[in-house]
C-alpha cells in the first residue's frame, strides 16, 4: 500500500474517535499527539506538522458541528479537510488538450527516476486514446536513450533521440518535424548529483528549443522533506510547472515529500506507486487523503474498473448478480478483472470501508497466490461444469487435479469460494443493490461502510 506506516498510524487515530463514548478534550489531546507522530515518522516538517493539529484543534474547540453532525462525525470531518489543505487541497491540472503537439518536458537529479517516469507518463495518456511520442535528449548518462527505447518498446509507443549526438537541442532540432505529428510529446532531459550552473543553463537551452508547455520536475520521496529544497531551486531556477512524486511506495518517508513540495508552489501532479509501468496516479489531495483515512478512493477504483473490463461485460455482470445467477465462469471473470487492475493490496485500499479492516498483508498475499492457482483449476474444467459447479463429486475433482496439476484440497477451495461469492450476491440482491446511488448506499451502510461515501470528491459525515 501507498505510505503504509502513516495510513495505517493516522486509521488507527480515526479508529479512537469512532470507537470512543463521547469526545472531550482529553481525547482531543491524545488525538493530535497521534497525529503528530505519524506524520513526525513520515518525515514531515516539524513546524508544518504543528501548525496543521493546531488549525485541527482549534476548529474543533471553538466552533460548533453543522446541525445533524455529532461531535465524533464532526472531529473525523475536520481531520480529513485540514490533512487535504495541508497536502495543498487543489488538484494540480494537466491540460494536453490545448494544443497540438504538447509537450511535457521531465526535469531532475540524477537517480530519482526520470527515464522510467517517461515510459509511466506516456503509457498514462496512451491508455486514454492519446497519440504519444518520447525523446531521449539525455547526452549526459551512458545507455539512456537505450533504456527509454527498451520501455517504449513495452508500452508500444515510438521513441526518437541520437545516441551519438553531444548537444540535447540538436537532438531535438532533428526530430521536431516527426514529432510534431503526435497529440503528446515526452522529453527526458539529463541530470546531475546537484542543481549546477551547467545543468541550469542545459536545460535553460532546451527548454527555449522544445518550448515546453509542462515542466515537471522528477523527486524520489525517500528524500522526504528534502524534497522541499529540490521542489524550491528547480521551481526559482527552471520554471517547473508541477512535480511527480516516485517510488513512493517503497519508502516511509512519503509524507514528507509529498508536503514538502505543496509548499513550493509547485503542485504535485502525479505520483509512481509501484514499479510497474502501470503503477501510476493523477495526484488529487482528497481522493489520496482518503485512502489515507480508510475511506477508499472511488475515483480512481473505478478507472481501474474501466480499464480492466469493458461497460458491455460489467452492465452484463450486473445483470447477473442482479439475477441471483453465479458460477465459476462468472467467478473467473471477477477474477480476470481483478488482475488486471492490479495487485490485491492496492485494488482493497480504494474500497470504502476496507482499509479499516486492518487485512493481514500476508492474508492478502496468500488471496492473490489463491487467484492465480483457481486459473489453472478453471481451465481443467468443462464447460458444463463451469455452469454448474454442484457437479463436481469425488471422481470429477480427481480429474481435474490431475488434469491442473493442483491439489484436492485447492479445488475444494476454490468451490469454498465460490460458495461464499454466490452468498454474496443473493445478499445484495437482498439489500437492493439495484444500481443506483441511494441503493448502493444503503448496500454500504449494512455492509459497515462509511455514511455518504457514494460519489466523488470529499466525503459526506
Amino acid at each position: 500500500m501507498v505510505l503504509d506506516n502513516l495510513g495505517s498510524s493516522l486509521r488507527n487515530t480515526l479508529s479512537k474517535i469512532t470507537g470512543a463514548m463521547f469526545v472531550d478534550e482529553k481525547l482531543l489531546n491524545e488525538l493530535v499527539k497521534d497525529i503528530q507522530r505519524a506524520l513526525l515518522q513520515s518525515d514531515c516538517n516539524v513546524k508544518l506538522v504543528f501548525e496543521l493539529t493546531k488549525k485541527i484543534k482549534d476548529t474543533f474547540l471553538k466552533d460548533q458541528p453543522p446541525a445533524g453532525m455529532s461531535k465524533k462525525e464532526w472531529l473525523v470531518k475536520i481531520v480529513y479537510e485540514k490533512l487535504v489543505e495541508f497536502l495543498g487541497a487543489e488538484e494540480g491540472q494537466v491540460r494536453i488538450e490545448d494544443k497540438k503537439p504538447f509537450k511535457i518536458m521531465l526535469v531532475g537529479l540524477f537517480g530519482n527516476g526520470k527515464t522510467t517516469t517517461s515510459g509511466k507518463l506516456a503509457k498514462f495518456y496512451a491508455k486514454r486514446g492519446i497519440k504519444v511520442a518520447m525523446i531521449s535528449t539525455d547526452t549526459w548518462r551512458p545507455a539512456a536513450y537505450e533504456q527509454l527505447k527498451q520501455i517504449g518498446a513495452t508500452i508500444n509507443v515510438p521513441v526518437f533521440g541520437n545516441p551519438e549526438a553531444k548537444n540535447p537541442v540538436d537532438v531535438y532540432k532533428q526530430f521536431e518535424k516527426e514529432l510534431s505529428k503526435f497529440d503528446l510529446v515526452i522529453v527526458d532531459t539529463a541530470g546531475r548529483d546537484a542543481l549546477s550552473d551547467e545543468l541550469i543553463t542545459e536545460l535553460d537551452d532546451i527548454h527555449k528549443a522544445v518550448a515546453a508547455d509542462e515542466k515537471l520536475l522528477v523527486i524520489a520521496a525517500d528524500v522526504g522533506q528534502g524534497a522541499e529544497k529540490q521542489a524550491r531551486a528547480f521551481h526559482e531556477t527552471c520554471g517547473v510547472t508541477g512535480v511527480v512524486i516516485t517510488k513512493l511506495d517503497g519508502t516511509a518517508k512519503g509524507g514528507g515529500a509529498l508536503i514538502a513540495c505543496s509548499v513550493t508552489g509547485a503542485k504535485v501532479k502525479f505520483v509512481g506507486v509501484g514499479e510497474k509501468v502501470d503503477d501510476f496516479e493523477k495526484f488529487k489531495p482528497q481522493n489520496f487523503v482518503g485512502r489515507l483515512l480508510g475511506m477508499g478512493d472511488i475515483e480512481a477504483l473505478l478507472e481501474k474498473a474501466k480499464e480492466a473490463i469493458t461497460e458491455e461485460d460489467a452492465q452484463d455482470m450486473g445483470k447477473k448478480l442482479l439475477s441471483g445467477k453465479f458460477n465459476l465462469i462468472d467467478l473467473y471473470d471477477q477474477m480476470s478483472a481483478m488482475g488486471k487492475m492490479g495487485p490485491l493490496g492496492k485494488v482493497l485500499e480504494m474500497v470504502p470501508g476496507m482499509g479499516q479492516l486492518k487485512l493481514p498483508k500476508d492474508m492478502i498475499s496468500v488471496q492473490e497466490g489463491k487467484l492465480k492457482t483457481w486459473r489453472f483449476i478453471m481451465d481443467s474444467c468443462t464447460k458444463e461444469e463451469l455452469e454448474n459447479p454442484d457437479l463436481l463429486d469425488r471422481s470429477r475433482i480427481e480429474r481435474i487435479s490431475a488434469g491442473s496439476g493442483r491439489g484436492p484440497g485447492e479445488i475444494r477451495d476454490l468451490l469454498k469460494q465460490y460458495k461464499q461469492s454466490k452468498k454474496m450476491v443473493k445478499m445484495m440482491k437482498g439489500m437492493g443493490a439495484g444500481g443506483d446511488a441511494k441503493s448502493m448506499d444503503k448496500m454500504m451502510k449494512r455492509m459497515g461502510g462509511m455514511k455518504g461515501m457514494m460519489g466523488g470528491g470529499t466525503p459526506k459525515f
